[in-house]
Parts: C-alpha cells; sequence; structure tokens
C-alpha cells in the first residue's frame, strides 16, 4: 500500500523545527495534490503545508502547539488509489513510517577524529527525542547527557525546547558537578543571588500572556546575546544633502516609477555599497565555532515593526545588484507584505546583514542585537535639524543640518574594532557624500 509521509518542510537554513498552529484536515478526510493540510509557525513567519500526493489521510502524528523538527513526519496519506505525488518519494520512506533518529557528526583536524555522536547518546528513555537544534546547543555549551536530561521539558510530552535550555543556562552553576574541570582551569564563583519572586496583584495588575511570536522572538534574542559577544561602535554624520535631494525629488519619483521614495531604500544602497568594501562585516560563524563563513550575496535585512508590535525581518536580495529604482520597490513592498502578513517564507529567509531603522520610532541611538547567524546589525537613529559648525570658503559657520546617529553591533568573535569601524564610517560616508545632483 502507497503510504506517503508528510514531513515538516525545511523553511531556511537557519530553521531546525517549526510550531504546529493548525490542521485544515482530519483523519479520514480526502485532500488533493498541493491542496493546504496545515499552517506552521517558526520563529520568523508563518507557512501553509501544502499535500505531497492525492489520497486520504489515515493519522496525524503532531497536534496544535506542538514542536516538530524539520524532517519530521507529521502525517500519512494513503494514495492508493492515486498515482499523482507532487515530489519524488524514497523507497524507503514508502517502506517505513516511524520517525528516524537524529545524529550529529562532529570533526576534528587530529589524526584520530571523534566518532559519530548518536542521537541515542543524548537520550536517557529511548522514545523521548531531542531536536537537532538541542543537540547542536548542548555541544556549544559542553553540556554532559545528564546536564542535558535534567532539564525540565515545557514541550510536547515533555520534550525539551530551545527555551527551556536557555532558561537553565540563565541560572546554571558552576561549577557543574557532572562536569570536569580541566586542570589549571580557574574555578568560576557560585552565585549566592537568588532573584526575588515576581509579584503581582489579581485584578490590578495587567497580565499579558505572550503570544506565540513574541515567545519566539523572545527566545532569538537571548539567544543571540548568549552566542555572540556584541560590541557596539557609534557614529554621527551630517546627511544634509540627502535629506535635502530626497525632498526634492520624492514627487517626482512617485510620478515617474509608480514608488514611495522613502529614506529606506537610500540606507539600503550605502550598505551594500560598504559591505562590498569590507566583505568581512557579510559574514557567520560556522557551527562548530572555528570558520568564518563570508557570503557572496548581499541579502539585507530590515527589521520591520509589525501592527500587533511584534518584529519580523523581511529580505532585500542581491540589493548591491539593484538601482535605486528597484530598491524602493522591493522595500516597499516588502513592507506592505509585513503590515498585511502576507510575507512568504523565502522573503524573510537568506539576509546576510540586518539594518533596524530605530529613527523611526523617534529614538536618537540604539544598541541592536544581532540578527543571527549574521555578525553585524546595523541602527539608523532620527534625523533631527540642529545648529552645527561647519566649515566654508570664508572660514567656520554655523547652519542648520541634518544630523544622525548610526550605531553598528557586531560579534567580536569575528569582528574586531578596526573592521567594525571602518565599516561603520563607510556607510557615513556614503550617506555624508551624498550627490546632492543626482539624476532620479
Amino acid at each position: 500500500m502507497p503510504i506517503v509521509p508528510l514531513k515538516m518542510p525545511k523553511m531556511g537554513e537557519s530553521i531546525s523545527e517549526a510550531t504546529v498552529i493548525s490542521w485544515m484536515k482530519n483523519v479520514g478526510d480526502t485532500v488533493e495534490i498541493e491542496e493546504t493540510i496545515l499552517e506552521v509557525a517558526t520563529d520568523k513567519v508563518d507557512s501553509e503545508v501544502p499535500s505531497p500526493c492525492t489520497g486520504v489521510i489515515t493519522e496525524i502524528r503532531f497536534q496544535p502547539n506542538d514542536v516538530v523538527p524539520v524532517g519530521e513526519i507529521i502525517a500519512l496519506i494513503d494514495a492508493s488509489e492515486n498515482g499523482e505525488i507532487a515530489a519524488e518519494i524514497s523507497r524507503e520512506d514508502l517502506q517505513t513510517h516511524e520517525p528516524k533518529a537524529a545524529s550529529v557528526t562532529t570533526s576534528n583536524t587530529s589524526s584520530n577524529p571523534e566518532p559519530k555522536i548518536q542521537h541515542s547518546e543524548f537520550v536517557r528513555n529511548p522514545d523521548a527525542f531531542l531536536s537537532p537544534l538541542i543537540v547542536s546547543i548542548a555541544k556549544k555549551e559542553n553540556m554532559t547527557i545528564d546536564e542535558v536530561q535534567s532539564i525540565p521539558g515545557t514541550g510536547a510530552e515533555g520534550r525539551i525546547r530551545k527555551s527551556d535550555v536557555f532558561n537553565y543556562l540563565k541560572n546554571r552553576q558552576y561549577p557543574l558537578a557532572s562536569r570536569p574541570q580541566v586542570q589549571g582551569q580557574p574555578t568560576q564563583p557560585k552565585s549566592s543571588y537568588n532573584p526575588p519572586p515576581i509579584k503581582f496583584v489579581e485584578g490590578h495588575d495587567n497580565v499579558i500572556e505572550m503570544d506565540r511570536m513574541r515567545k519566539m522572538i523572545a527566545d532569538h534574542m537571548v539567544y543571540s546575546k548568549h552566542t555572540s559577544p556584541h560590541v557596539t561602535a557609534y557614529i554621527e554624520i551630517d546627511v544634509t544633502n540627502m535629506v535635502n535631494w530626497r525632498d526634492a525629488n520624492k514627487v517626482a519619483f512617485q510620478e515617474k516609477y509608480g514608488q514611495r521614495l522613502t529614506f529606506t531604500p537610500l540606507f539600503v544602497e550605502a550598505v551594500a555599497k560598504a559591505v562590498i568594501d569590507f566583505p568581512g562585516i557579510n559574514a557567520s560563524v560556522s557551527e562548530d565555532g572555528m570558520k568564518i563563513i563570508e557570503r557572496k550575496d548581499i541579502n539585507i535585512g530590515m527589521a520591520t515593526a509589525l501592527p500587533s508590535g511584534n518584529l519580523i525581518v523581511p529580505v532585500v536580495k542581491n540589493a548591491d545588484d539593484k538601482n535605486l529604482k528597484g530598491l524602493a520597490s522591493e522595500v516597499n513592498h516588502l513592507a506592505a507584505a509585513a503590515r498585511d502578513n502576507k510575507l512568504k517564507p523565502e522573503e524573510i529567509q537568506g539576509s546576510t546583514f540586518t539594518i533596524s531603522n530605530v529613527g523611526t520610532f523617534g529614538s536618537l541611538i540604539g544598541t541592536p542585537i544581532i540578527n543571527q547567524p549574521e555578525v553585524a546589525i546595523l541602527a539608523l537613529g532620527i534625523i533631527k535639524k540642529r545648529p552645527e559648525v561647519i566649515e566654508t570658503e570664508k572660514g567656520d559657520e554655523i547652519a542648520i543640518r541634518s544630523m544622525m546617529y548610526l550605531s553598528l553591533s557586531f560579534d567580536h568573535r569575528v569582528v574586531d574594532g578596526y573592521l567594525g569601524g571602518s565599516f561603520l564610517r563607510k556607510v557615513g560616508d556614503y550617506l555624508e557624500d551624498f550627490d546632492a545632483n543626482r539624476k532620479i
């Protein structure tokens, strides 16, 4: 009987799991090929999962709010009376319907490579499951088997989630009894501080349950701060020429191209140029933390606030290949799709560098958190007019200028002060030296 497995699809290179939101079909229902069966969510976007074939659903393995690893079988479809299948299904998948145990391999440059670490080595209970993400975090933190298994899981059937591990690591006690101490390694003192319980008054204080997206954002932010040693550099720049040019040309630009001309495409353009000058800023760190991966594509993420107050990062792909008309069109489309909750999964994937316009909310300056797995993020403050001393042919004079702050947070594992400062200064130069006579 050709039973076709429906697997949790891969939704981006950095996405290892997704949460089931709701099922559109039930066991026993007939589905058509490419018909939506369920909705799932990652920390970035909600997506619909289509059926890989025409048939009848015979089994549903996960329920709403369950966190499911990418590649896990989530449902089975009986396609015995239908030969139409959207993608090639391997013989192994058709013969077995049981989830496969994940495994993690480690690399070693010595002559005696470490053996593969089987998933079962991390699990006391053979029926339990740790996602590849949890295994990866455990490896990076040098956590022992006993330590990982000691973490209370809040997922379905007690499954350990990413947030569980990070909450544990925040209060991790040193030295760890189950971790052998390296000879000569200083022992970290055990903290005696116990945070006081948070008290509130029922009916007086407003207790708000975090929605799913806010929880995911919180996990991502904690993960970023835990992973990357953040350093932030600041400069102040004079963008009078750019502001005056935009004000003088925005109406003509919209009439000619049918696109609003905001400051964002001008910022993206300057950042893309600076990335070409300093490609080391357009990078990621390998999972083992031993390699720097410089990205050839320049894909600029732009942090965007949603009506709900949450945040999402749509991506301008290959920003260095687009002219100002193309950048304006892409930025406007992504911003509108974000507001209307119509972003596609591919539109929020693959960013290599991110900008955050904190000036939109009136902020003078910001200290942004890196969007993992990138190594830097740029915050752009509000543009404010104020008197400044400028040099003229007649000498120093006081004039009204449009000024703004730029702040760059970077991962000090990869980016040192020279690279971070030089890149930041180059972005500032491109914005300050804007051609006031530029044609649209």
